[in-house]
């Protein structure tokens, strides 16, 4: 048996805990059963050998696995894809037309990430395996991969985290396979923090995602940064007044000349006051404060301009 925690959110939809790091109820896998079995996301190559072993739990046998499918080509969402795929050799590998060459050739990809992470990308995440391009299908925007039974999963280009990143709609349960569109919201955190690191964060387009998320109108929310929210209209109405809120104490801080870092610490620490010590560190490793302040810095500086520079103010959110 795998030391995986798999949890069936309703038929023929199970979540599986990668268990990144060694971390429980962190980074989520969706397996969506039936006669085109396809797993949505398979977390870090670390993650690897916890998600097969859930799989043979499941009963997926090498020969069975129909697609493997990642919202985004980040490495806590796709650095297992490589294993994964010669796992499954009969899979077909979904992933967004910016982040399919990523997946074939990743040396750019894993150069960038070490030196974001340094020791941590080895420890922590692991590497990317290349994957065979001929086993690469592109994910257009409104796209439906065929589950079988009248049932389809339907792709949605969400651009704002990533310029690569999409949703993932369910036809049969109704539930919409976010990855990171509405943030991270670790259940033994229970706070609601964006996720915007650079370089392609974008808040206008992040805004738009989750717009469209909510014309869907699904089920639920199944995040990759942990688990499924069944009040998904609720969840969005809040991503988007994190982002917006967040946003105001960014440009506030990078118009005064301050660390935006320090400006997030010093306006949301609260919210994390109550929450176990270790379970801070957890969120904070994954979706730290630094990390969506240089994203956040970088949107800024694209739009405006240097501080106190000539370009005219951009209001977060507007368009």
């Amino acid at each position: 048996m795998s030391g995986a925690t798999i949890t069936r959110l309703a038929p023929g939809v199970v979540q599986i805990d990668t268990l990144l790091g060694g971390w429980s109820r962190v980074t989520a896998g969706y397996l969506l059963e039936g006669p085109v079995p396809v797993l949505v996301e398979t977390g870090s190559q670390t993650s690897v050998p916890t998600l097969l072993a859930a799989l043979r739990d499941l009963g997926v046998g090498a020969s069975d696995l129909a697609g493997v499918v990642v919202t985004h080509i980040h490495l806590d969402h796709a650095g297992g894809v490589g294993d994964v795929a010669r796992a499954f050799p009969r899979a077909t590998v979904y992933v967004h037309e910016k982040g399919a060459r990523h997946l074939a050739d990743p040396e750019k990809l894993v150069s960038s990430a070490s030196r974001v992470y340094g020791p941590l990308l080895d420890s922590l995440y692991g590497r990317l395996e290349p994957t065979d391009p001929q086993r690469i299908h592109v994910l257009a925007d409104r796209e439906e991969i065929d589950l079988g039974a009248s049932r389809k999963l339907a792709a949605i280009d969400s651009p704002g985290h990533a310029k690569h990143h999409l949703g993932l709609h369910d036809s049969s349960s109704g539930i919409l396979f976010a990855g990171d569109a509405v943030g991270v919201r670790l259940p033994d955190v229970g706070v609601l923090r964006p996720a915007t690191p650079p370089p392609d964060f974008d808040l206008d387009l992040a805004l738009h995602s989750l717009e469209r998320f909510a014309e869907r109108r699904p089920s639920g929310l199944a995040l990759a940064h942990y688990g499924l929210v069944t009040e998904a209209e609720s969840l969005i109405m809040e991503a988007e007044e994190t982002l917006r809120s967040w946003a105001a104490v960014a440009e506030q801080a990078w118009r005064e000349g301050r660390d935006i870092a320090q400006a997030f610490a010093d306006s949301f620490a609260a919210e994390l006051s109550s929450a176990d010590p270790a379970e801070r560190e957890k969120l904070e490793t994954l979706n730290g404060v630094h990390s969506n302040a240089a994203g956040f810095r970088r949107w800024l500086e694209t739009r405006q301009g240097p501080p106190g520079g000539s370009a005219g103010v951009h209001r977060p959110g507007s368009s």
